[in-house]
């Protein structure tokens, strides 16, 4: 068979037409959304024109929510931001907090998501003899276990093997081969789904298995309808016999539901692999096609008891719509391999809780550190709780270096993380841009021993507003490979220097500055 035929293309051939359709989308969904403003506009406008002394009532709510604000748990960032909002129109600004902090839009999502943890609290029982380890009681990683698991389950495992690959087209060619192994199951869940070749090779094998008895099923974050794919594509997969889902649609009503997208990449194969990482399915993550020059992407694929993990963060997500959840019988199969050294906890972090698990992981890393914490990362726009842990890590001898895109995807998000740059590096913090192009690989080694991969950004969007997910590791083998890959990484990176930043353009220096007031909004 020719390569072509091995390729499935959903898209129509008359690409124009769904372009066209999508316009059409977009344009109801954005008059509807201008309607909306434009009732609040008036009722605004009639408030301020026919309440007796409304000077004195925008003062008052200015007063109200400043006393507000010293009092809630919000970080320091994000009360400078709605201070400043505030400032600029008290009363708006005031209903457009209130409107945030209620969060209408996703009392139906938090509930039932809620309802789903508590029900698999216990699914993955944690194994004692691991978690009593004494390498894992003496690196108080049965801390950080005992801490994940105040939010969900995520045992600690000791039997899996994991491999490392330092690219999306080295991942590619191991997913394929493992696709086609599948004998009872394959899930997917991920960010960003485009028709390419990527997707196309993956989804001819998808079909063929469905075709088998294989229970295959697709889930992709709602925005892919504005951008990628059309809105029936769960309908046109569904003739190939695979289950298809998009999670959170994009619908014409304001809401603060919009505000979570699920950002999580996972490829679960019969309870046996899992894929986790930065890598989604498009063609650029491949480098089949070029966008920001090279693009530089990282994934782990498990094999063993911890799969058990990213399968159970599927099934949970997946029955969030489903009446009835179907658990036990994906849970149940695992494949067993031999007891190998080192240790792996898979873990995932959502919004709609009081945990911010991503970022108290990373700063667990930097807290505990003696050596060394070498970070990549696309986006670098930090809290200051975060920024503190950076600087004080670097400040009391760790070697901490950050690599950063060399050209960025948004000019914006660039010009806030070259905003930290003075003071991290100031505090002895070393960073760096790969000059070859964009660097999507969310990546922490950590003094030989630990390691982070997964989906997890150092920005606002992963770390309070996103469904995420990561791989943690301790002594495995594949960490030398990780921190290898780190330090090749390097070679084709410039050293961010007090030089170097003096020499900014004005352009960034600028934008920089103004976004910062916003950062916690972006």
């Amino acid at each position: 068979m020719e390569e072509k035929e091995k390729i499935i293309h959903l898209i129509p051939k008359k690409k124009k037409g769904i372009l066209r359709l999508i316009f059409s989308r977009l344009l109801i969904i954005g008059a509807l959304i201008a309607f909306q403003v434009l009732m609040l506009l008036i009722i605004y406008v009639w408030f301020s024109k026919y309440i007796p002394h409304f000077e004195i009532m925008q003062g008052l709510f200015s007063i109200g929510m400043v006393i507000y604000l010293f009092k809630c748990d919000m970080d320091s960032s994000s009360k400078l931001t709605w201070l400043f909002i505030i400032m600029l129109s008290p009363v708006s600004g005031t209903i457009l907090l209130w409107f945030t902090k209620r969060d209408i839009g996703n009392f139906a999502m938090k509930e039932r998501l809620n309802y789903l943890i508590s029900e698999t609290k216990n699914k993955l029982p944690q194994d004692g003899k691991v978690i009593n380890n004494p390498d894992i009681i003496n690196s108080c990683t049965d801390d950080l276990c005992r801490y994940l698991n105040r939010s969900g389950c995520f045992p600690i495992y000791a039997n899996t093997d994991v491999k490392y690959f330092p690219s999306g087209e080295e991942k590619f060619v191991a997913l394929l081969d493992e696709l086609a192994k599948a004998e009872k199951f394959i899930f997917l869940e991920y960010f960003i789904l485009d028709e390419g070749y990527m997707w196309g090779k993956m989804l001819a094998i998808l079909a063929e298995k469905a075709k088998q008895g294989v229970d295959v099923r697709v889930m992709y974050d709602g925005m892919c309808e504005i951008s990628t794919l059309s809105f029936d594509y769960p309908e046109r997969m569904a003739k190939l016999g695979i289950k298809c889902k998009d999670f959170s649609p994009i619908r014409p009503f304001i809401s603060t539901h919009y505000n979570y997208r699920d950002h999580r990449k996972i490829l679960v194969i019969d309870g046996k692999v899992a894929f986790n990482g930065g890598i989604n399915l498009a063609d650029e993550y491949i480098n089949r096609t070029e966008r920001f020059g090279y693009w530089k992407d990282t994934a782990v694929m498990l094999k063993g008891e911890a799969v058990q993990s990213f399968t159970l963060m599927f099934l949970q997500m997946w029955n969030m719509s489903e009446k009835t959840p179907q658990w036990d019988e994906f849970l149940t199969d695992v494949y067993k391999k031999p007891e190998s050294r080192g240790f792996v906890m898979p873990y995932s972090d959502q919004p709609l809780d009081d945990y911010k698990v991503g970022e108290s992981v990373y700063m667990d890393i930097l807290n505990r550190a003696t050596d060394y914490v070498h970070i990549m990362t696309p986006y670098l726009i930090l809290d200051d709780t975060l920024e503190t842990a950076l600087k004080f890590s670097a400040q009391r001898g760790v070697d901490v270096k950050i690599i950063l895109p060399g050209i960025p995807d948004k000019k914006m998000a660039y010009s806030l993380a070259k905003s930290h740059y003075k003071s991290l590096i100031q505090s002895g913090v070393k960073i760096y841009e790969y000059t070859p192009g964009f660097v999507h690989a969310k990546v922490w080694t950590c003094d030989d021993c630990k390691a982070v991969v997964g989906t997890i950004n150092l920005d606002y969007r992963s770390l309070y507003h996103h469904f995420e997910c990561a791989t943690y590791m301790y002594k495995m083998d594949c960490i030398s490979d990780i921190e290898r890959d780190f330090n090749d990484t390097l070679t084709k990176c410039r050293e961010v220097t007090p030089e170097t930043i003096r020499k900014e353009k004005l352009f960034y220096k600028f934008w920089g500055s103004v976004m910062k007031i916003i950062a916690p909004l972006m």
